[in-house]
Formats: C-alpha cells, structure tokens, sequence
C-alpha cells in the first residue's frame, strides 16, 4: 500500500501548470439541493450576509434555481440579458436548486455528503474573526457541528445550512499562522 502522504516529487508528477486554454476559466459555483428556498434564503441572506444575484424558474422541470454570493447590489445589472451574461462570470456563487413540491415532504429528502457514504464535504466562508462571527451565529440560533475551540483544530468552526449542508467559518489570517 503506497503512502497516502504525497511528497514534493509526487505532486511535481501530477500536478501541472495549467494549459493556457484554460486561462479564463473561473470556479464559478457550487449546486445545493434544497427543500425549502424560504428557509434557505433566509440563511444565506440574513445569517452568511450573501446576497440573491439571480433566480430562474423552470416551470417544464418543475424546478428553481436562487443564485447567491458576495457581489455588491450596485454591480447587479437591471438588464436581465447583462445580469445573466454577468452571473455566470461571478467566481465562488452556490446555487441552491429547488425542486418544487420537496418542501412539502416530511423528513430530508436529500444527503449533506457528511454521512455515510461520505461524499461532498463542506465549503468554506472566510470571515474577519471566527469567534466574532460565530457569537452571531450562536444569536441566530445556528446549529454547530464544531465550534471554533471545540476538536483539536483551534479557530475555525463548522455550522449547518437549513438542509443539513456543512459550511467551513475560518478566517484566512489565522489560516496563515496555523499552516
């Protein structure tokens, strides 16, 4: 069995500058399955401070898609043509996908990836201050999966979306001096 620990020599043989074909291309966004947009709205406007950039309904597939992220509301174009061209280049949005008539079922008709079998794990917000941040959550009424001193990592917190989705709280200046 080969060591799970990739050393330099093993990264330099996988890893590759990027092909300048791909020199434009973003990471544009993440998808969430969602039971109810109410309440995930709710959480990613009001408790992560994100803002919806757009919404499409897809009434043929029964569907609805809410795009959220960081953007400033003075750089959303009103033009629904330029918004849209505008959205698909924002790095780093969620899309959370509602498929009509989920709300209405009784228990979580979808899995967060955290439990077995272990899939997707978590995204991650960087925030100011972690502890600051996670006092507000706590106010909130958030659930926690980890505080910031609980575990053996000291500083970053994990907390829940409606849906049961794992959400990393970590701050990039104590990021620096941990790793």
């Amino acid at each position: 069995m080969s060591d799970p620990i990739l050393s330099d020599e093993d990264l330099a043989a996988v890893c590759h500058e990027p092909d300048e074909s791909t020199k434009d291309f973003i990471m544009q966004q993440t998808m969430y399955r969602i039971k109810d947009p109410k309440r995930s709205l709710e959480f990613y406007t009001n408790v992560l401070g994100m803002r919806l950039l757009d919404k499409y309904d897809f009434p043929a597939g029964k569907f609805s898609l809410y795009f959220m992220g960081y953007e400033k509301a003075e750089d959303r174009p009103a033009d629904k043509k330029e918004r849209k061209k505008w959205l698909f280049t924002r790095p780093a949005t969620i899309e959370l996908t509602h498929n009509w008539g989920t709300e209405n079922e009784d228990g979580e008709p979808y899995h967060n990836g955290n439990s077995d079998p272990r899939g997707f794990g978590h995204i991650g917000i960087n925030v100011p201050d972690v502890y600051k941040a996670c006092e507000r959550f706590e106010k909130l009424g958030v659930k926690f999966i980890k505080t910031p001193d609980g575990g053996k990592m000291k500083g970053l917190a994990f907390i829940q979306d409606p849906d049961g989705y794992w959400i990393e709280i970590l701050s990039a200046i104590q990021m620096a001096k941990d790793l």
